[in-house]
């Protein structure tokens, strides 16, 4: 069966825009049609991503809208939502497209806009993204995303005495990977006593243990690995792994385990015939400090336990033994939802194409992406290497 190949790809800044949502993803999208040297006529379908646009903008089908704006009118078009994990569900299912031959080259990406530029404070926004918690036994007690991954990290926590120090050094090394990242949302350093001394949003996280409101846009056009030959710099998907876990948060057997990434990577290596020890360096959906960790060692980069210690002794920094978040992540390059799982996938494909400039991995051949949606109930692993 032939494989799937990145050819092409474009992301906008992360931060605060004043660009409609299709605005956004045709800026994205327009840079990888770029990137790729070719234009709408050579693109058979559209499947974006967006997450939230109906309940802060009034703003749906938004597939139709988003081809318009890049001359795709035309072609089949699909808007896919997963939580945080949206735009790596529509890439998973672009792969798989090609992979079967439906399409030959498929244009995939999201947008986000969730700043105060659609209107909504941070209180509603909050609220907005909490709908994508369990709405009978979580959303009614009042529970919101910094709660849920506190919850899971107090566990981890107890399990294994991960400390806060040790959740301040991935918040430190995020923002000095964010720093050589031009398109991040916040490039400032930090330390770990300006972590530690910032004000508690949901023990343990502080502040600067969370990763910001963002507006954003990602796109990357996939085709499979026979047409990739024509194509300069091709990037190949080795692997994609779906999985989902238990909903409420309360009914998981192992809260802390973050089940459904070991589920997604545990795919993703058997399909890429790969193991985490070959991969040079990770993408993870750090949406807290202690997310990150715990993703660390759901994708086999630690052990369980470890993965805490191992920040902390700096082995997950760019120049460190298992590099994870080069481009800062989503504590540092933003997170705009629809966007951000295409968005690691851009940052995998520039690493693997060596263009990763101040924040490069030496010598990258194979990396990993690592997309979590809602209360860890989603997850998508991609695994992506250099054409040999």
């Amino acid at each position: 069966m032939p494989r799937a190949s990145v050819v092409g790809a474009g992301m906008t800044k992360f931060g605060v825009h004043d660009s409609t949502l299709s605005e956004l993803f045709a800026e994205a999208a327009l840079s990888a049609f770029d990137d790729a040297g070719v234009g709408p006529d050579d693109v058979d379908a559209l499947y974006f991503g967006n997450a939230m646009g109906g309940q802060t903008e009034n703003d749906t089908h938004l597939a139709p809208k988003a081809a318009s704006r890049i001359g795709l009118a035309g072609v089949p078009c699909q808007r896919f939502e997963d939580a945080c994990a949206t735009s790596a569900n529509a890439f998973k299912n672009a792969v798989h497209a090609v992979e079967a031959g439906v399409h030959d080259t498929v244009l995939v990406g999201g947008s986000e806009r969730c700043t105060p530029v659609t209107g909504l404070g941070t209180a509603e926004m909050t609220r907005i993204f909490a709908s994508a918690s369990d709405r009978h036994y979580e959303q009614p007690t009042g529970l919101t995303f910094p709660g849920v991954f506190a919850l899971l990290t107090k566990r981890h926590m107890h399990e294994y005495g991960t400390t806060e120090e040790q959740l301040a050094h991935v918040a430190v090394k995020n923002h000095a990977n964010g720093e050589h990242n031009p398109i991040a949302h916040f490039g400032k350093q930090t330390t770990v006593e300006e972590v530690l001394e910032g004000p508690v949003v949901a023990d343990p996280f502080r502040l600067m243990d969370c990763c910001p409101f963002s507006d954003g846009a990602s796109a990357v056009l996939v085709t499979s690995t026979d047409r990739a030959d024509s194509f300069d710099d091709p990037v190949d998907v080795s692997g994609v792994g779906h999985a989902t876990d238990v909903v409420p948060l309360g009914a998981k057997p192992v809260p802390h385990a973050t089940e459904a990434a070991r589920k997604a990577a545990a795919q993703a290596y058997e399909q890429a015939g790969a193991s985490a020890d070959e991969m040079d360096f990770a993408e993870v959906h750090d949406c807290f400090t202690g997310a990150e960790i715990m993703a660390s060692e759901a994708i086999g980069f630690f052990e369980d336990g470890e993965g805490g210690p191992a920040a902390e002794a700096g082995r997950s920094s760019l120049d460190g033994d298992r590099p994870i978040n080069p481009s800062g992540g989503l504590k540092a390059k933003g997170h705009p939802i629809g966007a951000t799982g295409t968005g690691q996938i851009v940052e995998l494909t520039e690493q693997l194409r060596g263009g990763a400039k101040e924040r490069q991995i030496d010598g990258a051949t194979k990396g990993l992406a690592h997309n979590l949606g809602g209360d860890a109930a989603t997850t998508v692993v991609t695994v992506m290497e250099v054409r040999e």
